[in-house]
């Protein structure tokens, strides 16, 4: 598998390394590849086609095609707190800043490789949100880019099982990746 990332940094903050970036979105890719190449014959028989490349849950509706994923491409951007909030203002119709926001890529054509999408992940929140929470920072930097890769991927947490399957997952990506549970109370 191959995962270009084309990371802009448009803040001063002290950030992590490229490569940290790269690793964090392929476990994720690789842990959606695994759960797609685990599902039984009799589920694949039953799923409507939907994304040329990738699977989707969607309210325990599993849409699927060519469902592994082995090369992509993401554009992860570091943001301060004002372009963070002027986008979830314009995008979310939210305001204030954000940790991240996800803003998947979708075309009726396969391109390869597969462009997934852009992350904005506002530096200040990252920082702010790990010291609040009493975790390590780069250990909530890859929470933010596992958890917006997710939502590349189709998933969300607007619905209560789609947030329980979704946390779960990060759970399980962020074990991979030798970082604790970010759910559970760090004190």
């Amino acid at each position: 598998m191959t995962v270009i990332v084309d990371l802009q940094n448009v803040c001063e903050d002290d950030v992590p390394d490229i490569s940290q970036f790269e690793q964090w979105v392929e476990a994720t890719i690789d842990k959606v590849n695994q759960g797609v190449s685990q599902l039984d014959l009799r589920q694949k028989s039953q799923i409507k086609l939907a994304d040329p490349l990738i699977y989707v849950r969607q309210k325990s509706q599993i849409k699927l095609a060519d469902p592994l994923i082995y090369d992509c491409e993401l554009s992860i951007r570091l943001v301060e707190e004002q372009e963070s909030a002027q986008l979830n203002s314009t995008y979310r119709g939210k305001i204030g800043s954000t940790n991240v926001l996800s803003f998947p890529f979708d075309s009726a054509i396969p391109i390869e490789p597969r462009l997934l999408g852009d992350l904005v992940i506002c530096s200040n929140i990252v920082e702010k949100e790990a010291l609040a929470q009493n975790k390590a920072k780069q250990d909530h930097w890859a929470h933010m880019v596992v958890h917006g890769c997710l939502h590349l991927l189709g998933y969300d947490h607007i619905e209560d099982d789609e947030a329980d399957e979704m946390e779960a997952l990060e759970v399980t990506i962020l074990k991979s990746l030798l970082i604790n549970d970010p759910y559970q109370d760090q004190g």
